[in-house]
C-alpha cells in the first residue's frame, strides 16, 4: 500500500509538472457567463489539484482520481458536456477562474469571507477539519507548543491563514510554506518540519517518519467546508450549481463519495 501510494503521490507530481506547462502556454477562452455558455461550447473546464488525495490524484493508469474528481466529473455529466481539466495548486485557485482558464474550480476549496471578496462559492458538497499533525512521540497540544519548532503548510490553504496568524500571536513558530501537498508531506516524512498543518485524514497517516516513527494529529485547527469556486457575476451557473449540490446530498451520492474516499462518513453541511 505504501509503495502504491507513494507512485501515486510522484505520478501527481508529474502530472503537476505537466500540466502547469499546458496552463501557461494554453490560451484563454471566452468566459461562459450561463449554463447555456457552457453547454453551447461543448465541454465544462474544471480546475483541480492532482497532489491533494483523497480528493485529488493520479491513479496507477496517470489518470486524475479521487473525490473531487469523480465529483467534478458528475458535473459535466449532469450538464450534458465533457470535462477538461485544469491542473492547479492551491495558490492557483482563484487566477484559474480570474484569467478564464477555468469555468469552476473543484479542489478542496475552502469556503472563507477573503476568498469571497474574489470568487462565488457553491454550497458545500464536502468538509474537513484543519489540523496540526506531527511524530506520536511529540508533545504537541497547542500553538504554544509549536513556538520554536518548524511547521510546514500548503501556501494559500485555510491552515496557512490560521498557522500564520498563532505565529503572530506566538512569536518564535517558524513557518515553511510549500507550494503543493505532496512537497509537504515529503517535508514532513524526512523530518524537515517538526509539525505540518493538514486535513483530518489523508495518506500522512499511513506513513512513518524516516526514524520510524508514526504521525497522528495534535489538535483541531477549524471545520472548513469545500465549495466550488465560480466567476463572480455568473448568477446562473451558481444557481445549477447549488441546485445540483443539492440533488446529490438528497440522493446519497455525496455520502457514498466520502464512504469511497475518506472511509468516513460526510460531515453535515451547513447551508447558507
Amino acid at each position: 500500500m505504501f509503495k502504491t501510494r507513494l507512485r501515486t503521490i510522484v505520478a501527481g507530481c508529474a502530472a503537476l509538472a505537466m500540466s502547469a506547462l499546458l496552463l501557461t502556454a494554453a490560451p484563454r477562452q471566452a468566459a461562459a457567463e450561463t449554463v447555456d455558455d457552457i453547454i453551447s461550447r461543448g465541454k465544462v473546464v474544471i480546475a483541480i489539484d492532482t497532489t491533494t488525495p483523497p480528493y485529488g490524484m493520479i491513479d496507477e493508469e496517470f489518470q486524475p482520481a479521487g473525490f473531487d474528481i469523480e465529483f467534478a466529473k458528475l458535473i459535466g455529466a449532469a450538464l450534458g458536456v465533457p470535462v477538461e481539466f485544469v491542473t492547479v495548486t492551491s495558490p492557483g485557485r482563484i487566477p484559474a477562474l480570474l484569467t478564464n482558464r477555468a469555468d469552476l474550480v473543484v479542489s478542496i476549496f475552502s469556503i472563507t469571507a477573503p476568498r469571497a471578496l474574489q470568487v462565488n462559492f457553491s454550497i458545500p458538497y464536502a468538509g474537513q477539519s484543519a489540523v496540526v499533525i506531527a511524530p506520536k512521540s511529540s508533545n504537541i497540544k497547542s500553538h504554544a507548543d509549536l513556538v520554536g519548532k518548524k511547521v510546514g503548510l500548503t501556501r494559500g490553504t485555510g491552515e496557512d491563514g490560521l498557522l500564520t496568524e498563532a505565529a503572530k500571536a506566538n512569536p518564535g513558530i517558524e513557518i515553511l510554506r510549500f507550494d503543493d501537498y505532496a512537497s509537504l508531506l515529503q517535508a514532513m516524512v524526512s523530518g524537515q518540519i517538526d509539525a505540518m498543518g493538514g486535513g483530518d485524514y489523508g495518506d500522512i497517516y499511513l506513513k512513518k517518519s524516516d526514524k520510524g516513527e508514526d504521525f497522528e494529529m495534535k489538535y483541531i485547527l477549524k471545520t472548513f467546508y469545500f465549495g466550488v469556486g465560480v466567476r463572480r457575476g455568473n448568477p446562473d451557473i451558481l444557481q445549477w450549481l447549488n441546485t445540483f449540490i443539492f440533488t446529490l446530498k438528497q440522493d446519497g451520492t455525496l455520502e457514498r463519495l466520502s464512504q469511497k474516499y475518506r472511509n468516513t462518513p460526510l460531515p453535515p453541511l451547513p447551508v447558507f
